[in-house]
């Protein structure tokens, strides 16, 4: 299904972490660079990219899956190319055209940026073209990119991963990390607020371990407060950093900078230390709790959210209880939690005694029932607070059932508020009071308090108007773009990021 003008279509179907997502960003980019059109709802596109994930068991069955669904629709649509990318391309490599030959194009994690050519290359040769490469030639965000937010985005800072953890094959797929100059991560995000955006979230494998390959140790805190003195730039996030290299230097300068959110995703992963020692984290409990002590003294009001493995190779009763009697100390506002599963080329795969399934699955449900009561009790704080919430768009499922709009607290809590009477866009804040809460949401019923409109909102407007033109977007598979969301109570990946 070629565009109006000609052009071809493409799809990017993304599976994984908050880097995937910002890697098909540039990817889409890449392509719109190329001449292709985003494709719209109706018919087949022209090219479909997998950009995938390789941290869950079942990634392989999901992409060949998928692969296999494609197949007949690319014998009746002539011309139509597919081509993979990612972690998981990076791993399987040859064995992705072998098993699926329809397959045009494989590329890796490195070569994001050879996508257009090795298309062009494949169609002219008539011949798949596997293409990985060993270590990053051009960081990716040197590459064109299309943001589907108009009002916030994901700015990569680092990419790689030094850490050695037993249950993750990301660093040997993603390669050690490569920091940005600050120099240029302050530029790319003068350039955002300069086109509209006014929330940035920073991006790393292991994001506070930046300054790592530059030499300062405190790097990562100096960026922090180099990007807090942007003018028009209101709320920093980042994701996700590691307790081995959260400092304190970091914590004072999320304190002192009012820019930079009240919100933590800190993984903790298991709370014994014996499976963490097995895990290879190089931290331990009373190191964990003693961070978050040290967060909730400098920001009483931080929201702080984790990962949690559940069944981790030798893991005890015991050991989980550890876990539990973290989780009630941490307190978190809410979770990442997943069970162990064996991912072939990790060393915790070949560990011996792997908990049973049912053993696993008792223990993980222990640990859903104790989070949700906890992120509800935490969220009913909320109540009687008076919050400006960031406008978002399409984070409210019912919102046109129940004449709601949806936003993001400051902490990046979700809240659905009553739709106000003066007009409202996507990008813009409101000021409500908070009325009801739920584990997972609050709820703002009364009437707004106030409006205000942002360079954001007119941004998001202006995009709008030029889309109208244009045939409609298909949406990333995974995370949506834009504002990041907030992390669920249980997902089927461990953390914001694949390499914590």
């Amino acid at each position: 299904m070629s565009g109006d003008s000609g052009s071809k279509s493409y799809k990017v179907v993304t599976y994984g972490c908050q880097m995937n997502v910002h890697d098909s960003e540039r990817l889409s980019g890449l392509l719109e660079d190329a001449g292709y059109v985003k494709a719209g709802q109706e018919g087949d596109p022209d090219l479909v990219v997998f950009n995938t994930c390789a941290v869950r068991e079942n990634a392989d069955n999901k992409l060949y899956g998928n692969l296999g669904q494609l197949a007949p629709v690319k014998t009746r649509h002539k011309g139509m190319q597919i081509a993979v990318g990612g972690c998981l391309a990076q791993k399987d490599r040859d064995t992705i055209v072998a098993k699926a030959p329809w397959v045009d194009v494989v590329f890796g994690t490195h070569n994001i940026g050879h996508l257009p050519a090795l298309l062009e290359r494949a169609a002219v040769e008539r011949k798949a073209q596997v293409e990985i490469l060993e270590s990053l030639e051009t960081f990716p965000s040197t590459l064109p990119t299309r943001r589907e937010s108009a009002y916030a985005a994901w700015v990569a800072i680092s990419v790689g991963c030094n850490n050695t953890c037993t249950f993750c094959i990301v660093p040997a797929l993603r390669g050690k990390e490569e920091d940005r100059r600050p120099g240029d991560v302050l530029a790319e995000i003068e350039a955002l607020v300069g086109e509209g955006v006014i929330e940035v979230t920073l991006l790393g494998q292991n994001v506070n371990a930046y300054g790592s390959d530059l030499g300062d140790r405190e790097a990562f805190s100096k960026l922090l407060r180099a990007a807090g003195q942007i003018e028009g730039l209101e709320r920093i996030r980042f994701t996700s950093p590691h307790p081995r290299d959260f400092t304190d230097d970091v914590i004072a300068a999320m304190a002192e900078t009012p820019n930079v959110m009240h919100q933590l995703h800190m993984p903790l992963q298991s709370g014994s230390d014996q499976v963490l020692k097995a895990m290879r984290r190089s931290y331990r409990q009373d190191r964990f709790l003693g961070i978050i002590r040290k967060v909730r003294e400098a920001m009483p009001d931080a929201a702080i959210s984790t990962d949690i493995i559940v069944g981790f190779p030798g893991e005890t009763e015991e050991d989980f209880e550890e876990t539990m009697k973290v989780v009630r100390e941490a307190r978190f506002t809410n979770a990442f939690t997943f069970q162990y599963s064996k991912r072939p080329g990790t060393p915790a795969a070949e560990m011996d005694e792997q908990v049973p399934k049912a053993v696993v699955q008792a223990r993980y449900d222990r640990l859903i029932a104790l989070q949700e009561e906890i992120s509800w009790d935490e969220n009913k704080k909320q109540v009687g607070r008076i919050l400006e919430i960031l406008v978002a768009e399409g984070e409210g499922k019912k919102d046109d059932r129940t004449d709601r709009l949806s936003g993001r607290a400051p902490d990046n809590r979700l809240v659905h508020f009553t739709r106000p009477a003066e007009p409202v866009r996507p990008g813009d804040t409101v000021t409500v009071e908070i009325t009801y809460a739920a584990p997972h949401h609050l709820l703002a019923e009364g009437p707004t308090l106030a409006v205000r409109r942002t360079a954001a909102g007119d941004a998001w407007e202006k995009r709008k108007g030029v889309a109208a033109a244009k045939p409609a977007g298909v949406m990333l598979g995974l995370p949506s773009i834009g504002a990041p969301k907030a992390l669920p109570l249980a997902a089927p990946a461990g953390g914001a990021c694949c390499g914590d």
